[in-house]
């Protein structure tokens, strides 16, 4: 089988199994916009490769694909697209297509009419995508590798954290669970990270279209804006919650009044002041008081 390589992503030509029985000379290399790509003599270590379908892309195997590449087994892996099935069989990991979830083997469809799987126990509603399938079992390998940390507390907060405001609306999408349940929604949305993936897909009157580039840049994309959640959480939310927490203990000493709360300059206070509340079983706080940038408050 011929494949073209874009950053290591593979278009596939439905021939043979690229990796099987090949006749092309031991070493053939081919000019393609972002690299090449080559095929090899055995003596050479072969790169591995993370299957996934062809046609139309969508946000969760973009997202799957990145995320995997951010890990160090399989950051020189090639991604490749088809739905032949000789093909995927030699792929080492397959993401969103081949009708299987077996960990063991590194397979992660989910599109199979028995699949139900959820996060955990405490996610009922949404079924994982290929992306949720991914995050589920290599999630905590990607956050330790990407903030450079081994404390374990901080990677399993952000873990369930990095889900519930990022990961867990990929899921929903794909899988058509609705936001608000029955209720109509009163705008339409064509602005989230997942519409913005599929507005990537060739329209039905493009023509000479480079669709494997197209995913490339789809997958950028979206990685990109699950590292910025990541980090966003890690580096500025998570660490505000102390500054929150002091706050509300020296509120009565500062402000006299327990439902008035002081903050010493702007952070994201908010939501971990609902949580504060919520269990330490207190009276809602009725003011947050800060300087802006001004100097006023």
């Amino acid at each position: 089988g011929i494949n073209a390589e874009y950053g290591g992503f593979c278009a596939s030509v439905h021939l043979r199994p690229f990796l099987a029985h090949s006749r092309l000379p031991v070493r053939s290399s081919f000019f393609c916009p972002y690299s090449s790509f080559s095929m090899e003599s055995n003596s050479t270590k072969r790169k591995l490769t993370i299957g996934t379908h062809d046609g139309a892309f969508h946000c969760d195997e973009a997202l799957a694909c990145f995320m995997l590449r951010l890990l160090p087994e399989w950051k020189d892996a090639n991604v490749v697209r088809t739905r032949n099935p000789k093909i995927l069989d030699e792929c080492d990991i397959i993401v969103d297509v081949g009708a299987q979830y077996d960990p063991s083997r590194h397979r992660y469809d989910h599109h199979q009419r028995e699949f139900t799987d959820t996060l955990d126990e405490n996610h009922k509603v949404t079924k994982l995508s290929s992306a949720g399938l991914i995050y589920k079992h290599f999630g905590r390998q990607v956050i330790q590798k990407v903030l450079d940390t081994n404390d374990t507390q901080l990677v399993e907060k952000l873990f369930y954290l990095i889900y519930k405001k990022f990961i867990e609306a990929v899921d929903a999408n794909d899988n058509g669970v609705a936001r608000f349940g029955n209720a109509k929604p009163l705008y339409e949305e064509s602005t989230s990270l997942a519409a913005r993936v599929g507005s990537l897909n060739p329209t039905w009157n493009e023509t000479d279209v480079d669709v494997q580039a197209r995913f490339f840049k789809a997958s950028q994309m979206a990685g990109q804006e699950f590292l910025d959640c990541l980090n966003y959480y890690a580096k500025s939310w998570l660490p505000s919650r102390v500054i929150v927490e002091s706050a509300f203990k020296k509120r009565v000493e500062e402000t006299a009044d327990e439902r008035i709360i002081l903050f010493d300059g702007f952070c994201p206070w908010k939501s971990h002041l609902f949580e504060i509340e919520e269990e330490q079983k207190c009276k809602p706080i009725l003011f947050a008081i800060y300087p802006d940038s001004n100097g006023s408050w």
